[in-house]
């Protein structure tokens, strides 16, 4: 079966630093796919590559066999890639529910499931008590959840996260952890997670890629990663963000 998003030979330079270098990356329908390295690994430049934020120097990206290249952020999303990012991008002077229901109408232009849509991912990540709280005057732990619930609020084929734990306490990571397993299981889309917590990835995902120095170390199952000698190498000293 052919992947459901992938890259092929895709390099990336930036004023003759190379971010990604010849990267070939697959996320299989239904599959949860972890991307770590360490810091400057060039996991964020991929996923923008991905999302279309970042258009690649070489290579090309396919979603569900067509070549989506050149298409822009907001037509991949149509499309059906949603992302988070590192850093929350809310409306901040929407609420709740209204950030919600513009992701739908973003995507398919129907205000008439963008209340449904909305409600639904509310409950997922316990936002419904906030649905009419400005989004700047959120904790910060809520306003990531918003963010992902955002994000899903289209029914995306493929979820792209940026570190959803970031800045979280370990209850809320665990918490963060367990709403994308329900997330994967309720809209059964692919996921590729990028996560500084190495053991969160493993014990989240299928399969884990693994990016250093914009080349891929490695891919393969959690257990596969966890003992393997160049991994663990090359996490040494390191933090895996970035």
């Amino acid at each position: 079966m052919r992947p459901l998003l992938c890259t092929s030979h895709v390099t990336v330079r930036f004023a003759g630093l190379c971010a990604l270098d010849d990267v070939g990356l697959e996320l299989g329908h239904g599959e949860i796919l972890g991307l770590i390295g360490p810091n400057g690994a060039g996991k964020t430049t991929l996923l923008n590559v991905l999302s279309g934020f970042q258009r690649p120097t070489a290579g090309h990206v396919e979603l569900d066999g067509h070549r989506i290249t050149g298409w822009d952020p907001p037509r991949r999303a149509r499309a059906g890639i949603s992302r988070t990012f590192q850093d929350v991008r809310l409306f901040p002077d929407m609420t709740v529910r209204e950030n919600c229901e513009a992701a739908v109408v973003s995507c398919d232009g129907k205000w008439a499931t963008a209340r449904t849509r909305a409600s639904q991912a509310l409950d997922w990540f316990d936002l419904q008590q906030s649905a009419d709280v400005l989004a700047r005057d959120l904790p910060y732990g809520v306003q990531r959840r918003l963010g992902m619930a955002r994000a899903i609020c289209a029914q995306p084929r493929v979820l792209l996260l940026d570190e959803p734990a970031a800045g979280l306490n370990d209850d809320e990571s665990a918490a963060m952890a367990e709403t994308v397993r329900q997330i994967h299981q309720e809209i059964d889309c692919g996921i590729v997670v990028i996560e500084h917590d190495v053991r969160l990835i493993l014990s989240l995902c299928d399969r884990v890629h693994v990016l250093d120095h914009g080349v891929t170390l490695r891919v393969g199952s959690p257990e596969e990663i966890r003992t393997d000698p160049e991994v663990v190498s090359a996490y040494l000293g390191a933090e895996a963000t970035g």
